[in-house]
């Protein structure tokens, strides 16, 4: 079954073309899209998605639906995340999408974002045999999804993402010692918050998902060009993130675009990133990760296509 899913992010915009087997779920890669789009910008300071956002999503959706067309999909899905779900207007933003770009948008709530992750990051390895955490680090908000097997159990949508936390604390270029003690202190707050210490205690290994992940993977690997078959699968330290957290927060925005393997566009929103994902390993008491190419994007080819 040929299927398109659209991840319509806070801070990305992207597109997978799919074939998936509905007996086995096993899914072959047609188009895989990505384009920094910045929706989120401004939501969590002022409530609503600003149409300077608006429209640089929609820009990138008129080149996705030609793709779709191009592939003559079966099916189509669109799901909107965090930067939607807490936008004044983001109901209205679904709508448009759906009536404009003929997809079928979903504004997902945190719970759904977090089942759908899970099922994608599970695509293509084998059952998890002890219980698994995937880390989902987005531009609004981070998912942390408990499973075993391919089933979700505790799953929790945070408000803590990189657009998010970098309006709310960085302010200076490069950011000072005191914005990114903040940063962290935040972060911790929040994940403190949200996850249970029977959780946390249970997980055993965990999975990385999403931008920040994949890029840590891909400077750390000094990948250029960003090739996603080194990424995928790649066992990255805590030791490493931190010592990425150390090198870019000491560079300005614009010597931060220049960095293999970091795709300028993330240059903003990188250091918050990798503050994020140190302080969810160590939440989640792990000392590594694996970096997973496939997240929500498979997970709703997978739906799509009647598996999970």
């Amino acid at each position: 079954m040929r299927v398109a899913v659209v991840d319509i992010g806070t801070n990305s915009t992207r597109l997978l073309v799919a074939d998936v087997d509905p007996q086995n779920g096993s899914i072959v890669e047609l188009e895989r899209r990505s384009q920094v789009t910045r929706l989120g910008q401004g939501v969590d300071a002022g409530g609503s998605l600003s149409q300077e956002a608006v429209e640089r999503v929609f820009r990138a959706l008129a080149d996705y639906r030609q793709l779709i067309d191009q592939h003559d999909c079966e099916a189509n899905l669109a799901v909107l995340t965090s930067a939607v779900r807490d936008a004044a207007n983001g109901q209205a933003f679904a709508t448009r999408v759906r009536e404009e770009m003929g997809l079928d948008a979903k504004v997902l709530t945190g719970d759904e974002e977090a089942q759908l992750t899970f099922l994608g990051a599970m695509a293509g390895r084998p059952p998890a045999a002890k219980p698994t955490v995937v880390i989902d680090i987005g531009g609004g908000s981070t998912e942390f999804v408990v499973g075993l097997d391919r089933s979700a159990g505790f799953h929790v949508s945070t408000p803590a993402g990189v657009v998010r936390m970098s309006e709310r604390h960085i302010h200076t270029d490069p950011p000072t010692t005191e914005e990114l003690q903040a940063l962290a202190e935040d972060t911790r707050r929040v994940f403190d918050e949200h996850l249970p210490e029977e959780e946390r205690e249970r997980v055993r290994a965990g999975v990385a998902v999403a931008g920040t992940a994949t890029s840590a993977a891909a400077i750390e690997q000094e990948l250029e060009p960003y090739d996603p078959s080194r990424v995928h699968g790649y066992v990255l330290q805590l030791a490493t993130v931190e010592l990425l957290l150390a090198r870019l927060a000491d560079m300005t925005e614009e010597e931060r675009r220049a960095v293999a393997g970091l795709h300028p566009d993330r240059a903003p929103t990188i250091v918050a990133g990798m503050i994020l994902l140190s302080e969810a390993m160590i939440a989640m008491d792990l000392e590594q990760v694996e970096v997973s190419e496939h997240d929500i994007l498979y997970g709703g080819a997978l739906r799509l296509a009647g598996v999970g």
